[in-house]
This record gives structure tokens, C-alpha cells and sequence, in this order.
């Protein structure tokens, strides 16, 4: 049997070894070799960028990630055409904190909006006047669209098209009734533009089609698109489900409080193992719809094509073998499934184990985009660009979290995680990506060593308010 690096082995311990283990292969798995980047030069054309989210889809919810249950074939064959991570994580471990890190490149705890874990009001949101993705590559000559939820504030302070962002049509919060897009304000939240836009279809297809459109037509410079679903998030709702949305509709109107909206939108009454694996089923679907007409246009060789989801999943969700789930920094948590394709760039049927998170891919998107990092506002993601395009290796560094109930910091293949008890834990990940094994007691020194970096950087965020 030929030697294998630890890396190597906690990434298949990570994915494809989780079907292995059932006795079962993933398409993934039968045809991936490491990732090795393509030595061939550039055309000097910049891509367009397609940003696909998922909303708390969990690590393994996609059949190339090891999900029994969930067949996702239009995602599956992304992979097989482009990278797979096993490695990558969100910026946050809930959705509004995410956006952050991934929209600036940046700490979410590095700006107020950031703090909320997450986003519940109108007086919390992305300051207008901070750089991001959109605001930098549209510097740079890019058309800028976000179709889809945002979730970093609302109007009328906050908005997409105060943050970079040519065209907007989306929901600005951070949940919806699929159907008549009664959100957790308890008001309406579709939007095109800074204006109302009515469509009571469901909210998946909705979407689909508005990013078929914007793929589809004949742009005259680069683009970046950043489609942000809300699939597979809460309420329970799969297309067809118009009565079940209509008793959550019928709850919000009857609501006496925000408190009471949230609750109705939570869904605890409903849901099942069942209407999950239909809502994934059905974002696999859209994803499809939209590679689809990416294709249909001409522009699938030269579009960057990033999917990932902003946070681990919740209550439904395949997350094994990792421990926990959204809001805590366990690996259910923030690991999340990470898919990059690039046909003009980036070979297919590759797989890395390189950890990464949410702002190492704004940093990337920024460099290849051609865009400049505003210096008054620098980036803490590190670009992969060089490890993508030219096989260099990537710098050793520290993956940061801070969420108010935990703290979390990976280096290599060493996790130091606190719990909401304040109790210090540290975990080897690649030989037990289920964070059973505490070796705490084992490696003292290590652990002062993680515990420290970890302060030092905390040092230099914003404090949550009391």
C-alpha cells in the first residue's frame, strides 16, 4: 500500500472515505486525484465570476461529499469538472457573519454590522462606505449583480446597491416563506432594486430564473454574479408545498411580536428527513438551470464558477462524520462543501485538502479579477490564486473564528476550539475529524501556543456589545 501524508489521509477521512466506510463509492471519489495546478499560460482574459451560496446546506449534504440519501448530480459533475475541497470553512458559523468575511474579505468582527450573530434589525448592516468584492471588481472594470438573499442590513440604510453592486434582485433578510416572501420583519422581502418586486412562485425558481437571464446575456466586460439562494434554509418547503407555506403565511399576519414571526418562520412543527433531501434536491436542480445557460452562452470556459455554502447545517442535515452544527465552531459548524471550477484554467477531477475559508476566496477573486485591496482596509483571507494557477505552495497560517458562544483556531492539521463553557480543547484533525479525541492534556505547550495566537488576534476585533 503506497504511503499517504496525514493531510492526505484526514481529507479522506473527510469525504470519500465516509462512503467507504458504508461500502459505497461517490462519483467523486472514483475518478479525483490531488489537486496539481495546470502549468499553462494565461490568455490574459479575466473570468466572469459566479458566486453560488447555499443556505446552511451542512458538509456532506451533497452526494459527492458522501450523502447516502441526497443525489445531487449537477453539483457531482461541477466537482468532476473543476476542485473539490474537503477542508474548506465559512467565515462564521451563522449566515449574516459569513456574508461579511466573504463580501469584505475580512474578520466579520472587524465591523459593527459584523458583531450580530446574526443580522435581526434595521439598524444593524455592512457600512455603505467599506470596500467589497463587488465595490473593488467593479473598480476594476467588472459588472457587479447579487441576485439572491444578502442579509447584511436593510433598507433604506442598507442595501446591495450601496455596497458595490450594480443590480440587486433579492431578499434582504435573513429567512423568507418560500411563497409569499413574508420575511422576519414580518413584512414583504423580495426586491428589485430598492423597490418591492411581486412574484408569490416559489423562491428557488424564482431565482433560478432571474440568474438564467443575467448568465445569459450579452455582456460587454467581465461580470461577477453572486446567486445566493435560500435553499435548503428554513421553513420546510419544497416546490408544491403552497398549503404549507400558506399556514406559516397565515402565522406571520397573526404574529404580535418580531419574536413570534421568528418562530412561525423556524418551522419547529414541520420538516423531516424526507422534505430535506427535496429541498437540496431541488437547490442541485436550480445550480443545474444555471450552469445550463452559463453553457448555452458561450461563457462556461472562461467563467469562475465558486459554490459553497455560508455556514454548517441544521436539524435535517447529513453532517457525519464531523460534530456539530450552525451557530457553534465545531467542524458541523463552519466546515462546509467547497467546489471551484475554471475550465480555461483548472483542470477537472481534482481534489484538495488545503484548508481554507470565506475570505481566502475574496482574496483570490480580488487578485485574479485584476482589483486591488483598498490598504486602509486590509484583507485577512489569504489568495489562493498562486496555489490554483501555479502550483505554488500555500503560506502555513492560522484560520481564525470568534462567535460569542465559542472561539475556535485551526493550524495545519491542529484545531484549538473553547466551548460556551470556557473549556479549552484541542483536536488533530486529520486523525479525527469527529473532534472526539482531546489531547488537551497531551499537548500542553501546543495548546498555550494556539490559545495565545488565537488572543492575539481577538485583540485587534470589535467588541460585542453588551
Amino acid at each position: 500500500m503506497p504511503e499517504i501524508s496525514r493531510r492526505a489521509f484526514g481529507g479522506l477521512v473527510g469525504g470519500g472515505a465516509v462512503t467507504a466506510v458504508a461500502g459505497t463509492t461517490t462519483a467523486a471519489d472514483a475518478v479525483e486525484r490531488p489537486f496539481k495546478a495546470r502549468h499553462a499560460a494565461s490568455s490574459g482574459r479575466r473570468p466572469n465570476i459566479l458566486v453560488i451560496l447555499g443556505d446552511d446546506l451542512g458538509w456532506a449534504d451533497l452526494s459527492s461529499y458522501g450523502a447516502p440519501h441526497i443525489s445531487t448530480p449537477h453539483l457531482d459533475r461541477l466537482a468532476r469538472q473543476g476542485v473539490r475541497f474537503t477542508d474548506a470553512y465559512s467565515g462564521s458559523a451563522t449566515c449574516s457573519p459569513t456574508r461579511f468575511s466573504l463580501y469584505t474579505g475580512r474578520y466579520p468582527g472587524r465591523t459593527p454590522g459584523g458583531l450580530a450573530e446574526p443580522i435581526g434589525n434595521r439598524t444593524q448592516g455592512l457600512d455603505p462606505n467599506h470596500p467589497t468584492l463587488a465595490s473593488l471588481l467593479r473598480k476594476a472594470g467588472y459588472a457587479t449583480a447579487l441576485i439572491g438573499k444578502w442579509h447584511c442590513g436593510w433598507l433604506p440604510d442598507y442595501s446591495p446597491t450601496k455596497s458595490g453592486w450594480d443590480e440587486f434582485f433579492g431578499n434582504h433578510g435573513g429567512v423568507l416563506e418560500y411563497f409569499s416572501k413574508l420575511g422576519q420583519l414580518g413584512d414583504y422581502d423580495l426586491y428589485e432594486g430598492d423597490a418591492t418586486y411581486k412574484d408569490l412562485r416559489y423562491y428557488t425558481e424564482v431565482l433560478t430564473e432571474r440568474a438564467v437571464e443575467y448568465v445569459g446575456r450579452d455582456h460587454d466586460r467581465p461580470w461577477l454574479l453572486n446567486l445566493n439562494f435560500t435553499t435548503p434554509h428554513w421553513p420546510w418547503l419544497a416546490e408544491g408545498d403552497e398549503e404549507m407555506g400558506a399556514e406559516i403565511e397565515a402565522k406571520i399576519r397573526a404574529a404580535k411580536s418580531q419574536a413570534e414571526v421568528v418562530a412561525a418562520l423556524n418551522h419547529y412543527d414541520g420538516g423531516s428527513v424526507e422534505k430535506y433531501k427535496e429541498m437540496v434536491e431541488s437547490l442541485d436542480a436550480a445550480v443545474g438551470e444555471v450552469l445550463a445557460a452559463l453553457r448555452r452562452s458561450g461563457q462556461e470556459e472562461n467563467t469562475l464558477v465558486l459554490f459553497a455554502s455560508d455556514n454548517g447545517g441544521e436539524r435535517y442535515s447529513y453532517n457525519w462524520p464531523l460534530s456539530g452544527e450552525k451557530f457553534v465552531l465545531l467542524e458541523g459548524g463552519i466546515r462546509v462543501p467547497t467546489i471551484v471550477r475554471w475550465p480555461a484554467r483548472i483542470d477537472g477531477h481534482q481534489v484538495s485538502h488545503e484548508p481554507n475559508f470565506s475570505p481566502d476566496w475574496t482574496a483570490t477573486l480580488l487578485e485574479i479579477g485584476g482589483a486591488r485591496p483598498d490598504p486602509a482596509y486590509p484583507l485577512d483571507g489569504t489568495s489562493l490564486a498562486g496555489y490554483l494557477l501555479k502550483d505554488e505552495e500555500l503560506p502555513e497560517r492560522d484560520l481564525f473564528w470568534r462567535v460569542r458562544a465559542n472561539r475556535a483556531l485551526r493550524r495545519g492539521d491542529w484545531k484549538y476550539y473553547q466551548d460556551a463553557a470556557k473549556t479549552d480543547h484541542l483536536y488533530n484533525l486529520a486523525a479525527d475529524s469527529r473532534e472526539q479525541a482531546d489531547l488537551a492534556p497531551d499537548e500542553p505547550e501546543l495548546l498555550a501556543e494556539l490559545k495565545a495566537s488565537w488572543e492575539k488576534t481577538a485583540a485587534t476585533l470589535l467588541p460585542y456589545p453588551n
